[in-house]
């Protein structure tokens, strides 16, 4: 077996990079849908009666803003959805996580050395530099060696932002003395003409 990506491999690494960069809309409020680095939208998790974990995870073009705005706004429609009229943030964290690939330009370059992991959407993951050699060029590497060949890949760098929140719920009008608990209609209420729906 040729240790060498196939033609349509590396036609499907790029169709799928292609795809995750040219995303045209920020992620819109809806369920979940995906997995792991390519999971986007809301989801939530009943910890106790009161108690729920949420998360919203936007795509490579979602703002940090809107993300922790969306997680706000699912916090207070789970809240209401339970029959609570408050909620308290115990704890809320903004995760930025990041991806690097590199990916050939159109002189056909193949990995060095055939090394590194190639899939849909993932191009040739990995750490790979570009260098000035002396009577050479630009040249390559990826940690196995050298090629002064492979002068027309390009790294590119996809960052997301997924929140979450620990929220606690109540009834009754929201305790004026901590400021990290919100009146979920008050909150639906501010937050709603500024969210948007798939298809909108």
């Amino acid at each position: 077996m040729s240790i060498f990506p196939t033609k349509a491999l590396i036609g499907a690494t790029l169709l799928g990079a292609t795809a995750l960069t040219a995303c045209a809309d920020p992620t819109s409020y809806r369920p979940a849908t995906g997995s792991g680095f390519y999971r986007t939208g809301f989801s939530d998790q009943r910890i106790e009666a009161n108690r729920f974990m949420v998360s919203f995870a936007g795509n490579s073009v979602t703002s940090r803003e809107r993300v922790e705005k969306y997680l706000l706004f699912r916090a207070a429609e789970l809240t209401v959805q339970n029959g609570f009229d408050y909620f308290t943030l115990v704890d809320r964290d903004t995760e930025r996580q990041t991806r690097t690939y590199v990916d050939p330009g159109f002189g056909g370059a193949y990995p060095y050395g055939g090394y590194g992991y190639w899939g849909p959407g993932f191009g040739y993951w990995g750490p790979r530099w570009r260098y000035a050699r002396r009577g050479f060029g630009w040249g390559a590497w990826g940690g196995y060696g050298y090629d002064p060949f492979f002068d027309d890949w390009q790294v590119r760098q996809i960052d997301r932002f997924e929140a979450t929140a620990e929220i606690i719920t109540g009834r009754g009008p929201k305790p004026t003395d901590n400021t990290r608990a919100f009146d979920a209609r008050s909150v639906i209420d501010t937050l709603g003409p500024t969210i948007e729906y798939p298809g909108d």
